[in-house]
Protein backbone atom coordinates (compact mmCIF):
# COMPACT_ATOMS: atom_id res chain seq x y z
CA UNK A 1 0.00 0.00 0.00
CA UNK A 2 2.80 2.40 0.96
CA UNK A 3 4.71 1.88 -2.29
CA UNK A 4 1.52 2.37 -4.28
CA UNK A 5 0.86 5.70 -2.60
CA UNK A 6 4.43 6.88 -3.11
CA UNK A 7 4.25 5.99 -6.79
CA UNK A 8 0.92 7.81 -7.00
CA UNK A 9 2.49 10.94 -5.52
CA UNK A 10 5.37 10.68 -7.97
CA UNK A 11 2.92 11.36 -10.79
CA UNK A 12 2.41 14.86 -9.40
CA UNK A 13 6.02 15.80 -8.66
CA UNK A 14 6.67 17.52 -12.00
CA UNK A 15 3.42 19.48 -11.87
CA UNK A 16 3.94 20.59 -8.29
CA UNK A 17 7.58 21.55 -8.66
CA UNK A 18 6.62 23.66 -11.67
CA UNK A 19 3.89 25.27 -9.59
CA UNK A 20 6.48 26.15 -6.95
CA UNK A 21 8.18 28.38 -9.50
CA UNK A 22 5.08 30.54 -9.89
CA UNK A 23 4.72 33.83 -8.07
CA UNK A 24 1.68 35.27 -6.34
CA UNK A 25 1.00 37.85 -3.62
CA UNK A 26 0.77 34.98 -1.13
CA UNK A 27 4.06 33.34 -2.07
CA UNK A 28 6.12 34.80 0.78
CA UNK A 29 8.55 33.51 3.41
CA UNK A 30 5.50 32.77 5.57
CA UNK A 31 5.02 29.72 3.33
CA UNK A 32 8.65 28.79 2.65
CA UNK A 33 9.05 25.50 4.51
CA UNK A 34 12.13 25.10 6.65
CA UNK A 35 11.24 21.76 8.26
CA UNK A 36 8.34 19.41 8.97
CA UNK A 37 7.80 16.92 11.78
CA UNK A 38 5.24 14.63 13.39
CA UNK A 39 6.00 13.59 16.97
CA UNK A 40 4.14 10.96 18.95
CA UNK A 41 3.75 12.00 22.58
CA UNK A 42 2.88 8.54 23.90
CA UNK A 43 2.36 9.62 27.51
CA UNK A 44 -0.35 12.03 26.34
CA UNK A 45 -1.80 9.85 23.58
CA UNK A 46 -1.37 12.53 20.91
CA UNK A 47 0.65 13.32 17.81
CA UNK A 48 2.03 16.82 17.33
CA UNK A 49 2.28 17.89 13.69
CA UNK A 50 4.50 20.88 12.93
CA UNK A 51 5.66 22.92 9.95
CA UNK A 52 8.38 25.53 10.41
CA UNK A 53 8.85 28.28 7.84
CA UNK A 54 11.41 30.97 7.12
CA UNK A 55 8.91 33.74 7.87
CA UNK A 56 6.07 33.91 10.40
CA UNK A 57 3.77 30.91 10.24
CA UNK A 58 0.10 31.77 9.85
CA UNK A 59 0.79 35.49 9.55
CA UNK A 60 -0.45 35.69 5.94
CA UNK A 61 -4.16 34.93 5.39
CA UNK A 62 -6.23 35.17 2.20
CA UNK A 63 -7.84 38.40 1.06
CA UNK A 64 -11.62 37.96 1.13
CA UNK A 65 -13.54 38.17 -2.16
CA UNK A 66 -16.98 38.40 -0.54
CA UNK A 67 -18.50 35.14 -1.79
CA UNK A 68 -18.03 31.39 -1.73
CA UNK A 69 -17.48 30.96 -5.48
CA UNK A 70 -13.84 31.81 -6.11
CA UNK A 71 -13.03 32.05 -2.42
CA UNK A 72 -9.28 31.79 -1.76
CA UNK A 73 -7.87 29.22 0.67
CA UNK A 74 -4.32 29.05 2.03
CA UNK A 75 -2.94 25.87 3.52
CA UNK A 76 -0.12 24.22 5.38
CA UNK A 77 -0.61 20.60 4.33
CA UNK A 78 0.74 17.21 5.44
CA UNK A 79 0.27 14.57 2.69
CA UNK A 80 0.53 11.10 4.28
CA UNK A 81 0.47 7.37 3.57
CA UNK A 82 -2.47 6.90 5.95
CA UNK A 83 -5.54 5.04 4.71
CA UNK A 84 -8.83 6.88 4.34
CA UNK A 85 -10.36 4.50 6.89
CA UNK A 86 -7.76 5.55 9.48
CA UNK A 87 -9.39 8.97 9.79
CA UNK A 88 -13.06 8.03 9.53
CA UNK A 89 -13.74 8.01 5.78
CA UNK A 90 -14.98 5.01 3.85
CA UNK A 91 -12.35 3.23 1.80
CA UNK A 92 -11.32 5.27 -1.25
CA UNK A 93 -8.25 5.81 -3.41
CA UNK A 94 -6.23 8.97 -2.98
CA UNK A 95 -3.84 10.72 -0.65
CA UNK A 96 -5.01 11.32 2.90
CA UNK A 97 -3.74 14.72 4.02
CA UNK A 98 -4.06 16.85 7.13
CA UNK A 99 -4.54 20.43 5.95
CA UNK A 100 -4.33 23.52 8.18
CA UNK A 101 -6.29 26.20 6.36
CA UNK A 102 -7.50 29.80 6.46
CA UNK A 103 -10.33 31.25 4.32
CA UNK A 104 -12.21 34.42 5.38
CA UNK A 105 -15.13 34.06 2.95
CA UNK A 106 -16.77 31.02 4.56
CA UNK A 107 -16.79 28.84 7.66
CA UNK A 108 -16.66 25.06 7.23
CA UNK A 109 -16.29 24.10 10.90
CA UNK A 110 -19.91 24.34 12.14
CA UNK A 111 -19.19 22.47 15.37
CA UNK A 112 -16.30 24.66 16.47
CA UNK A 113 -16.02 28.28 17.63
CA UNK A 114 -12.35 28.98 16.95
CA UNK A 115 -12.45 32.67 17.91
CA UNK A 116 -14.54 31.98 21.02
CA UNK A 117 -17.17 34.68 20.35
CA UNK A 118 -20.15 32.26 20.75
CA UNK A 119 -20.86 32.54 17.00
CA UNK A 120 -20.01 29.32 15.18
CA UNK A 121 -20.07 30.41 11.54
CA UNK A 122 -17.79 33.46 11.37
CA UNK A 123 -14.27 32.21 11.96
CA UNK A 124 -13.07 30.60 8.74
CA UNK A 125 -10.05 32.93 8.68
CA UNK A 126 -8.73 31.37 11.91
CA UNK A 127 -6.26 28.59 11.10
CA UNK A 128 -8.03 25.26 11.55
CA UNK A 129 -7.57 21.61 10.47
CA UNK A 130 -9.20 19.38 7.89
CA UNK A 131 -8.68 15.79 6.94
CA UNK A 132 -9.01 15.54 3.16
CA UNK A 133 -8.46 12.97 0.44
CA UNK A 134 -6.55 14.42 -2.49
CA UNK A 135 -6.45 13.01 -6.00
CA UNK A 136 -4.89 13.87 -9.34
CA UNK A 137 -6.75 16.60 -11.19
CA UNK A 138 -5.29 18.08 -14.35
CA UNK A 139 -8.04 20.72 -14.51
CA UNK A 140 -6.13 22.89 -12.02
CA UNK A 141 -2.57 24.18 -12.18
CA UNK A 142 -1.48 22.46 -8.98
CA UNK A 143 -2.55 19.08 -10.35
CA UNK A 144 -4.57 18.09 -7.27
CA UNK A 145 -8.03 18.59 -5.83
CA UNK A 146 -10.07 17.33 -2.90
CA UNK A 147 -11.90 14.20 -4.03
CA UNK A 148 -15.63 14.71 -4.59
CA UNK A 149 -18.56 12.31 -4.64
CA UNK A 150 -22.20 12.33 -5.66
CA UNK A 151 -25.01 12.30 -3.11
CA UNK A 152 -26.13 8.90 -4.36
CA UNK A 153 -22.71 7.36 -3.65
CA UNK A 154 -22.39 5.10 -0.61
CA UNK A 155 -19.82 7.25 1.18
CA UNK A 156 -19.00 7.31 4.89
CA UNK A 157 -17.71 10.54 6.44
CA UNK A 158 -16.83 11.27 10.06
CA UNK A 159 -19.70 12.85 12.04
CA UNK A 160 -17.64 16.07 12.28
CA UNK A 161 -17.69 16.62 8.50
CA UNK A 162 -18.93 20.00 7.17
CA UNK A 163 -21.64 18.40 4.98
CA UNK A 164 -19.97 19.19 1.67
CA UNK A 165 -19.83 16.58 -1.16
CA UNK A 166 -16.10 16.00 -0.73
CA UNK A 167 -13.90 13.70 1.29
CA UNK A 168 -13.36 16.37 3.93
CA UNK A 169 -13.65 16.43 7.70
CA UNK A 170 -13.53 19.29 10.21
CA UNK A 171 -12.12 17.46 13.24
CA UNK A 172 -11.63 20.48 15.51
CA UNK A 173 -8.05 19.73 16.61
CA UNK A 174 -6.28 22.72 18.22
CA UNK A 175 -3.97 24.68 15.91
CA UNK A 176 -1.37 27.14 17.22
CA UNK A 177 0.93 29.55 15.42
CA UNK A 178 4.00 30.85 17.24
CA UNK A 179 6.80 32.67 15.41
CA UNK A 180 8.05 30.36 12.62
CA UNK A 181 5.94 27.38 13.64
CA UNK A 182 2.41 26.17 13.03
CA UNK A 183 1.33 23.10 15.01
CA UNK A 184 -1.74 20.91 15.38
CA UNK A 185 -2.34 18.31 18.09
CA UNK A 186 -4.17 15.14 17.04
CA UNK A 187 -5.38 12.52 19.54
CA UNK A 188 -3.99 9.12 18.57
CA UNK A 189 -7.39 7.43 18.79
CA UNK A 190 -8.75 9.86 16.17
CA UNK A 191 -6.40 8.33 13.59
CA UNK A 192 -6.62 4.63 14.44
CA UNK A 193 -3.55 4.88 16.73
CA UNK A 194 -1.34 4.92 13.63
CA UNK A 195 2.29 6.00 13.99
CA UNK A 196 3.76 3.86 11.20
CA UNK A 197 3.09 6.23 8.31
CA UNK A 198 5.15 8.51 6.10
CA UNK A 199 4.42 12.14 5.36
CA UNK A 200 5.64 15.34 3.72
CA UNK A 201 4.94 19.04 4.07
CA UNK A 202 3.43 21.36 1.45
CA UNK A 203 2.20 24.95 1.45
CA UNK A 204 -0.34 25.89 -1.18
CA UNK A 205 -3.00 28.22 -2.55
CA UNK A 206 -6.39 26.66 -3.20
CA UNK A 207 -9.67 28.01 -4.50
CA UNK A 208 -13.35 27.13 -4.14
CA UNK A 209 -15.55 26.66 -7.21
CA UNK A 210 -19.35 26.45 -7.08
CA UNK A 211 -20.25 27.67 -10.58
CA UNK A 212 -18.25 25.70 -13.15
CA UNK A 213 -18.86 21.99 -13.67
CA UNK A 214 -15.55 21.79 -15.51
CA UNK A 215 -13.57 22.61 -12.33
CA UNK A 216 -13.29 20.88 -8.95
CA UNK A 217 -15.07 22.25 -5.91
CA UNK A 218 -11.73 22.74 -4.13
CA UNK A 219 -8.59 22.62 -6.24
CA UNK A 220 -4.90 23.31 -5.69
CA UNK A 221 -3.85 26.18 -7.95
CA UNK A 222 -0.38 27.00 -6.68
CA UNK A 223 2.21 25.21 -4.56
CA UNK A 224 4.61 27.48 -2.70
CA UNK A 225 6.97 25.01 -1.02
CA UNK A 226 7.56 21.27 -0.54
CA UNK A 227 9.50 20.08 2.51
CA UNK A 228 11.17 17.14 0.75
CA UNK A 229 11.64 19.05 -2.51
CA UNK A 230 10.19 16.22 -4.57
CA UNK A 231 7.01 15.21 -2.73
CA UNK A 232 8.39 11.74 -1.96
CA UNK A 233 6.86 11.55 1.54
CA UNK A 234 10.20 10.54 3.10
CA UNK A 235 9.53 11.48 6.72
CA UNK A 236 8.68 9.12 9.59
CA UNK A 237 6.87 9.78 12.86
CA UNK A 238 9.29 10.58 15.67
Amino acid sequence: MKNGILNFMGLFAGILLTACAQESPYNTTDFKIQSVSVTAEKDLGVLVWEIKVDGKAGNTVPTAVGQLDGAPVLGYVFPTTLKSTDVGFSETEGIVALALTSHPDFDDTPLWDENNDTVYDNDGVIWHPHWVVLHQDDRVKGGLSVKQFKKADAVVLPPTNPEMPMFMDSPGYPVTTVSQSIKVVVPSYRMNHRTDFNYDGVTAFMQVNTSKASLPMLGVYEVFSIASGDLSLPYNVN
